[in-house]
């Protein structure tokens, strides 16, 4: 008799830091009826069996692995149908591409890549993966602020402020010594930093919010708080292909923190803002009418949970080999990931430039 567990998917997490241990397991843990944790990697075995001890109460047959060795071990189980790649920015996608031409689903964590080169690159290779099955593996990108109901919600409520005038994302963020990514080696020799590894999720949710592509880009970019790699801040001014203007103002770090969308039109504005309510983290999502008045909804944080299912989901209809051709959700797509990347790094080259207009490289 086959065991029910046999239909579910198979999944390993490379990588056991910070962000495995305190955003990956957890959610994992709350959607464990619907796939199986086979395995958790690291670099070291410490780490590695650290992080499986936090999964044993919902995957208890876990396995450790860990070095070269448990990597190849991962590639060459053919009982694995899917990976989480949470690794340092600068080897996600060489790691993400081994995994592929293993046959292997996988969803990356963001940022999709460090250049637009280097996404062009790991394209091209995904592209020429042998195309042994019905269809390719899935390579989705983990961007947290497309699943957030509170941009999902809001999008829809552009459609009632008419016009759009213009646009303002403010990010002064908090990326101070108490944080627990404040001394990520990797970030602080990853070009762009902090303003690129965290921007792209901003980027995000400004592209989800207005429904279309950033063209052109102007920005200044400053060095102004020595404990954290250059640049820590920038101020762009953006257009839209719709024309319409905006302005993107980020911090890395600051006093008093504050993250925010705000989209004025002609009828109305909606604005999305980090917040909290009843000691729940999430967003409060503000919709002006024509009218003047305010209607106001609190959305809790629950973007990871919602990527992970739709990755799971993913894999369970591309193991049907139905004769159809399974791709990853849209909005975790490897192009949408790439997208959010290039308007970052124009914004990044703008500022190198002094200000110089910038056309957002299509990807």
């Amino acid at each position: 008799m086959v065991s029910l567990d046999s239909a579910l998917p198979r999944i390993a997490v490379i990588g056991a830091g910070t962000f495995v241990r305190t955003q990956y397991i957890p959610r994992l843990r709350e959607i464990a009826d619907f796939m199986i944790l086979r395995a958790i990697w690291s670099r070291t075995e410490e780490s590695a069996k650290a992080a499986a001890e936090l999964a044993r109460d919902f995957a208890p047959n876990v396995e450790v692995k860990w070095g070269d060795l448990g990597l190849q071990d991962i590639i060459e189980d053919s009982s694995i149908d899917g990976v989480a790649v949470v690794l340092a920015g600068q080897v996600q996608v060489d790691i993400s591409l081994k995994m592929l031409q293993a046959k292997k689903h996988v969803l990356q964590e963001k940022p999709a890549a460090g250049s637009i080169a280097e996404a062009e690159t790991a394209v091209s290779c995904y592209q020429s993966v042998p195309n042994l099955v019905l269809s390719k593996p899935i390579w989705a990108v983990a961007e947290n602020y497309r699943f957030e109901p509170a941009f999902v919600e809001s999008r829809k409520l552009i459609d009632g402020i008419g016009d759009m005038m213009n646009i303002q994302v403010i990010v002064e963020g908090s990326m101070n010594s108490s944080n627990p990514y404040f001394s990520s080696s990797w970030r602080r020799n990853f070009s762009g930093g902090f303003i690129l590894d965290m921007g792209v999720h901003f980027i995000a949710g400004l592209r989800m919010l207005v429904g279309c592509e950033i063209t052109t880009v102007s920005a200044i970019s400053r060095h102004v708080d020595v404990t954290l790699p250059p640049p820590d801040n920038i101020c762009s001014l953006f257009q839209l292909e719709n024309g319409c203007a905006g302005v993107f103002v980020m911090a890395v770090s600051s006093k008093s923190p504050k993250i925010y969308w705000r989209v004025d039109g002609t009828k109305g504005a909606v604005q999305v803002e980090r917040s909290t309510d009843n000691g729940r983290h999430g967003y409060s999502v503000l919709f002006y009418s024509e009218d003047g008045e305010c209607r106001k909804t609190f959305y809790p944080f629950s973007g990871v949970n919602e990527e992970l299912k739709a990755f799971i989901h993913d894999i369970s209809q591309a193991n049907k080999k139905d004769g159809v051709v399974h791709e990853a959700e849209p909005r975790s797509s490897y192009v949408e990931g790439a997208r959010d990347v290039a308007v970052l790094e124009a914004m990044l080259e703008s500022g190198a430039k002094q200000g110089s207009s910038i056309q957002v490289k299509r990807f």
